[in-house]
């Protein structure tokens, strides 16, 4: 029997899970986007992105404990690591922000953290555009530069928005809640550029 033929079902399952956490993050994004669109009347929907971010978890395990049974990886181990890691870091700032809209009793959404929701949901969506070109290291640059701009759009929307929180003469317990809120939204899109930029690296190193 031929080697690769041996490790051909493992490569598989390292980029089943990296399109299904593509998918999570995806849905996750999706899911807050809509939460901050109709608040608080959907503030239910914190409840199903919890249970994306413990799906990403649980997707996350199984990546890492494929990475320590397999002894031949399909891509470098510390690129698999990093993937996986960075793929986790996205769900679990959006799952910070559907948690800390309650925790504050935000009652009404700010313009920018609805912007900033939108931003973040259309970068999942190039990210799980992406995953599966990965199974053959093909051309991933439309969705890493689309990526980028997002990123870059997403810091501009922060500086605005801690801006506006400053200049208005808001309560200071409220700019503190929403100084958290919109740092954990920048991190989340932080996070999509990180993965945009491993995703490169590997496709760069393997093709």
């Amino acid at each position: 029997m031929r080697l690769s033929s041996v490790l051909a079902p493992r490569d598989r399952e390292f980029f089943d899970l990296f399109e299904e956490a593509g998918g999570n993050i995806e849905r996750a994004a999706s899911l807050l986007e809509q939460m901050l669109a109709d608040y608080p009347d959907r503030s239910q929907l914190a409840r199903d992105i919890l249970i994306c971010e413990q799906e990403g978890d649980r997707i996350t395990h199984d990546i890492i404990r494929r990475l320590n049974e397999t002894f031949v990886t399909p891509i470098d181990r510390e690129d698999i690591h990093a993937l996986a890691s960075a793929l986790d870091d996205v769900v679990d700032f959006t799952e910070e922000v559907a948690d800390y809209m309650g925790l504050y009793k935000i009652e009404a959404p700010m313009e920018q953290a609805q912007r900033q929701t939108q931003i973040l949901h259309q970068a999942a969506r190039q990210i799980a555009a992406a995953m599966p070109r990965l199974r053959g290291f093909q051309d991933i640059s439309h969705y890493t530069v689309e990526i980028n701009r997002l990123e870059n759009d997403g810091d501009r929307v922060t500086r605005e928005a801690m801006g506006a929180l400053f200049d208005n003469g808001i309560d200071p317990m409220v700019v503190i809640r929403w100084k958290d809120i919109y740092e954990r939204l920048e991190s989340a899109i932080d996070a999509t550029e990180q993965v945009a930029n491993i995703l490169e690296t590997v496709v760069i190193k393997n093709s």
